[in-house]
């Protein structure tokens, strides 16, 4: 992979090209989920009203190689919106070429534009080759997520 990468937001139009992405980025988290979420979440993120849920694309050389989704909302001890970057995927063949780091910095961009200077993210404590990103470009927290399913 050596051509540039182009990262543009979401657009109906990139349904066949987010699809795999986001199937591939649920099965790494062993995750399944139905055809009705799939349609949801990308309505979601392609519906140019909503403001509080974002999605960029990442392509290169002619293919779909990586995705980034975030959630902005409110919170209790800031003033401005905080954003969540709830999903990062990208391609085995783009790992390690700028990809991933180049979506979190669109991201960033986005909340830097909108006055939204806080961006956080979760991942796997064993998600190391990630994690050796992240280290790089944010700093982590000693927060344990805790969840009920």
């Amino acid at each position: 992979m050596t051509s540039e990468i182009s990262i543009r937001p979401l657009t109906p139009g990139d349904r066949s090209a987010w699809r795999p992405l986001w199937r591939d980025y649920l099965a790494f988290y062993d995750t399944n989920l139905p055809d009705e979420i799939y349609e949801l979440t990308f309505a979601r993120y392609t519906d140019p009203a909503r403001t509080d849920m974002l999605g960029w694309i990442a392509w290169q050389g002619g293919n779909a190689v990586g995705l980034v989704h975030a959630i902005v909302h409110a919170h209790g001890w800031k003033v401005a919106p905080v954003t969540y970057l709830q999903d990062l995927f990208t391609t085995p063949a783009a790992r390690g070429k700028g990809v991933a780091r180049a979506l979190i910095e669109t991201v960033y961009a986005d909340a830097d534009a909108a006055g939204r200077g806080a961006v956080y993210w979760l991942t796997q404590t064993d998600n190391t080759a990630a994690r050796a990103l992240y280290d790089r470009v944010a700093v982590a927290t000693d927060f344990m997520k805790y969840s009920r399913s």
